[in-house]
């Protein structure tokens, strides 16, 4: 499997190609990355066919791609790219429950992040800043040829037991972290500990994210919905555009969704799902931290261990973008720091130990 480096030349702006088949949205994209001194917008175009000359022409060090398009869909142009001219990818599409589905096999075939477009719940202004952060993280990344994942067999009948002594395990992520939680959740056993997670996702793709995982694991999952209990054998995913919090119920788990402002720059917050199990599990509590820029859940993870938590980080050499995890570490709130696939056996023995 080859590599190839994304990064850009020190000194020099990260050279952007928008792939989208909306006038209205190159010429939005166009004008707001503008904006920012480090990038540079090389060029546009409204479908795959031309994308292609363009990406060999101008070589790009990020795209940012449209899902529906003519002549050639997003998704399998994505697959085409990945296997002959691999590149960080940024898809942009329409926030739909349907593309919901349609972006997380966009995920599957090699993009490194998924946005959604400017609509009711999301302005121009909000996405740009986004936009241009994740452009940023992107072009430091190294993208490999994608190879096939293999099918999934042999998964164990899920076993879900209602216990109030167990651990709840808490985790976080972002950049890279559908791949790194489709990791670790098939890793697990049907009566794992119940885990709450926040991955910064889009409203509605959380929910088909959660779908699709509860297809291949062991473990029942979920996206989260008001007053859900955490009980082994289940994880909760936050809803996208929601907080998620951890409270108690005499010595039942729940957890409570709502609204409420970013924080840390979004909403669902790692550093929000991370206090509130800090507050209400104290040391019956295991976090974890994955992949992910920026530093939302480095407080949340420090504020874990410091109510008698145990807590773990995903190494430098594993994650897409050392972001979220090295802020934990510089801050002291790691006790571990694992490899990716040794997240899920670390996590299992300390959510067993007394």
């Amino acid at each position: 499997m080859s590599t190839v480096s994304a990064t850009p030349s020190i000194g020099k702006k990260i050279r952007v190609l928008i792939v989208d088949d909306s006038a209205l949205v190159r010429e939005i994209l166009s004008r707001e990355l503008a904006r920012d001194p480090e990038i540079e917008v090389v060029g546009a175009a409204p479908d795959p066919y031309i994308a292609r000359d363009k990406i060999v022409a101008l070589k790009p060090d990020v795209l940012t791609l449209d899902i529906e398009m003519p002549r050639m869909d997003g998704l399998t142009f994505l697959r085409k790219l990945m296997q002959h001219y691999p590149l960080p990818v940024i898809v942009v599409s329409s926030l739909t429950p349907r593309g919901g589905d349609i972006a997380l096999e966009a995920l599957d075939a090699g993009a490194v992040e998924v946005m959604c477009k400017p609509g009711a719940a999301y302005t121009v202004g909000d996405m740009s800043i986004a936009l241009i952060d994740k452009i940023k993280a992107c072009a430091r990344v190294a993208v490999a040829k994608r190879e096939r994942r293999a099918a999934v067999v042999g998964v164990p009948q899920r076993l879900s037991m209602s216990r109030t002594t167990n651990k709840v395990v808490a985790i976080g992520a972002s950049t890279g972290g559908t791949e790194a939680l489709t990791t670790v959740l098939t890793s697990l056993p049907p009566d794992a500990p119940g885990i709450v997670i926040v991955q910064h996702m889009p409203e509605h793709f959380t929910r088909s994210f959660a779908n699709r995982l509860n297809e291949i694991c062991a473990v029942e999952v979920r996206e989260a919905e008001n007053g859900d209990t955490v009980i082994p054998g289940r994880v909760l995913i936050a809803p996208g555009n929601f907080h998620m919090l951890l409270r108690r119920n005499g010595a039942v788990y729940m957890v409570d969704v709502k609204q409420g402002p970013l924080v840390s720059r979004h909403r669902p917050s790692v550093d929000v799902l991370f206090k509130s199990v800090a507050k209400y599990a104290g040391k019956n509590a295991v976090g974890v931290l994955l992949t992910g820029m920026g530093a939302d859940g480095a407080d949340g993870l420090l504020e874990m261990k410091k109510q008698g938590a145990t807590t773990i980080a995903q190494d430098e050499a594993t994650s897409i973008v050392f972001g979220m995890p090295k802020e934990a570490i510089a801050r002291g709130a790691a006790d571990f720091v694992c490899g990716l696939p040794h997240v899920s056996a670390k996590m299992l023995q300390l959510a067993q130990a007394e």
